[in-house]
């Protein structure tokens, strides 16, 4: 089961384009990286914010359409389940209707301190997903 979707707004800048003028593949994944961290700001509590720091392990991306000089771009996020310190979002990112690229990526969330993996305790994870959606997500 999946939390609902989190939007973060984009704007392309200078420093984002390529030799062939559009955004460069690669910043594609930092703005997957940008809005996953905004999401987890955003709902998680802030002593949680404060103790936790987040990693990439994966990522899968499909590029549709390229993206330009001051476009207006949408990264929505979903995250889709949590397992231990794992979490699993599916972005996609859009200027207007247009779909420009579509991205799977696995966290890993950490212990500040310590950089070991850290799990997302039930309570954390029902900010994300409600009561019963957060105890599903979980047991999957």
């Amino acid at each position: 089961m999946s939390a609902k979707p989190f939007a973060f707004p984009i704007k392309v800048i200078p420093t984002d384009i390529d030799f062939m003028g559009h955004v460069n593949n690669a910043r594609y994944l930092s703005w997957v990286q940008d809005v996953v961290l905004a999401h987890w700001q955003k709902l998680a509590p802030a002593e949680e914010v404060a103790s936790k720091a987040w990693v990439a392990l994966k990522h899968e991306i499909t590029y549709r359409k390229p993206a330009f000089l001051d476009d207006e771009v949408i990264a929505e996020t979903v995250l889709e389940k949590i397992k231990g310190a794992r979490s699993f979002y599916n972005t996609v990112i859009r200027r207007g209707e247009d779909v420009l690229a579509e991205v799977k990526s696995m966290w890993c969330c950490l212990d500040s301190e310590t950089h070991r993996p850290a799990r997302i305790s039930s309570e954390v994870a029902e900010k994300f997903f409600g009561l019963t959606s957060a105890r599903k997500a979980r047991a999957e």
